[in-house]
């Protein structure tokens, strides 16, 4: 009795296995016999599951290369700076009243903030001298800054030669510089600039350091801080407080303009990410009390840019996933009409099946396999396709300069960064394929709905 209930569970098996291959047999042929058509049924799919991992990759690789630009600007970091009011504008040569712009940030400011966050792990200031720096008959706008040897800490920049400024030098108010890495190419094009001279204004420093490239070269990073800081010279700054003097003097195109700014920049660093939100608003109200309504201050909070950027990023994947609803939909749609119209042509096929012992069951199940198969060939191509164009996107667009006559409407830093995500490929393939199970249940449904009698009949 026990083999016997065995053998029958295996008969059993066997042929349930034997239905689904030839169920699966017969919807692979039908949809050979119409390959065109087939093709163009899924062309709604391919589309739809092609476009939403192109686009997922697109907003992912946008995003990430923002939030990295952020971070490079120090997640610990608070960044007050000084910046020029409304109405502070220039005024004729009459008295030096109207002609030097006097805002931001004080050496008293300064030592206020000291003294109110002795909990900061570091504070660093920053200083901005001279009107232009040269070399031989080379000639640019200044960008200098004197500093301390702590600012690497809070601007993860990097030496790629030689040295930083040290203490010494800050106690000997030494005539060094440590420039970066575009000055580097622009001042030195063929010699080694360690250890030759720069003019700043009409003061010469000696390079002791080079910095190594930072990538916030018109990249978010750059917007935030206001400057590239590869054209960035750095000076100990009692050299700046001594030398030269608080009156930054400059003239471009047969135009005068002087500002008088103490300091610069402050960088003041948290101990930890969890106190920099409550760090912020302390040092907020104190320049508001020393700077009313903050029009000549300003400042950047990079965590709470980050947090920011991070909350915009899960909204971009929220429209991302409306958008691959849609275009799932669309194509879902094409499946069910094209099947609804298979149904009417082979109302005669069916009938034939019914009338030689096929049930309902076998009838649907074999338009489903046929949506199924669809729905799944459309996913895994829109698959292949938005894989291939992400990635060529990444490739192609920085090249796209170099073309004979689309290179002249291209930027030559155009990029378009891409980062495929698991989760978008992932649930495009998945519900494709839902989507023929859907979308084909009803033409499935109405199919096997016939009456065998009928459906004989029809021509």
């Amino acid at each position: 009795m026990r083999l016997s209930a065995v053998g029958l569970g295996w008969v059993t098996e066997i042929r349930t296995l034997s239905f689904i291959l030839e169920i699966i047999r017969l919807g692979l042929t039908n949809l050979r016999l119409h390959l065109l058509r087939s093709v163009l049924t899924t062309l709604g799919i391919i589309f739809g599951v092609g476009a939403v991992i192109t686009m997922v990759a697109i907003g992912e690789g946008s995003t990430r290369e923002a939030l990295k630009q952020i971070e490079r600007l120090g997640a610990r970091n608070i960044i007050v700076r000084s910046q020029q009011p409304p109405e502070s504008g220039q005024g004729s040569q009459g008295s030096q009243r109207s002609w030097v712009s006097r805002f931001g940030l004080t050496y008293q400011d300064l030592e206020v903030l000291k003294e109110s966050m002795p909990e900061a792990e570091v504070i660093v200031p920053l200083k901005q001298v001279g009107g232009e720096i040269s070399r031989d008959a080379f000639r640019k706008s200044s960008q200098v800054f004197g500093t301390t040897p702590d600012f690497p800490d809070v601007s993860n920049i990097q030496i790629a030669r030689g040295r930083y400024l040290a203490r010494e030098d800050m106690d000997n108010q030494s005539l060094v510089a440590v420039i970066g890495q575009e000055v580097a190419k622009e001042l030195f094009p063929f010699d080694d600039p360690l250890g030759n001279t720069l003019r700043i204004d009409t003061k010469t420093v000696t390079v002791v350091g080079v910095l190594a490239p930072v990538g916030l070269s018109g990249g978010a990073g750059a917007a935030l801080v206001g400057r590239d800081l590869n054209l960035d010279v750095h000076i100990p700054l009692s050299t700046a407080r001594t030398v030269f003097g608080d009156i930054v003097m400059r003239r471009s195109s047969g135009s005068f303009q002087a500002s008088e700014v103490q300091i610069a920049e402050v960088y003041i660093m948290s101990k930890t990410r969890e106190a920099v939100l409550l760090d912020a608003a302390r040092i907020r109200r104190i320049i508001d009390v020393r700077h009313p309504r903050l029009t000549d201050i300003g400042m950047i909070v990079p965590f709470e840019l980050l947090s920011q950027a991070r909350k915009e990023a899960q909204a971009g994947k929220w429209i991302a996933g409306m958008i691959a609803g849609i275009s799932l939909l669309v194509g879902g749609i094409g499946i069910m009409n094209i099947m609804l119209a298979t149904v009417t042509e082979r109302t005669r096929e069916i009938g034939i099946r019914r009338a030689l012992g096929a049930t309902r069951k076998h009838i649907i199940w074999q338009f489903l396999v046929e949506t199924s198969v669809l729905s799944t060939l459309g996913g895994a191509v829109g698959v292949a396709a938005g894989l291939t164009l992400s990635v060529g996107l990444a490739i192609s667009v920085p090249q796209l300069h170099k073309l004979p006559l689309l290179g002249r409407f291209v930027a030559m830093d155009a990029s378009m960064p891409t980062h495929v995500t698991t989760w978008s490929v992932a649930l495009s393939f998945v519900v494709a394929m839902l989507t023929g199970l859907i979308f084909g249940l009803y033409p499935a449904q109405k199919a096997a709905a016939q009456d065998p009698i009928v459906a004989l009949r029809h021509d």
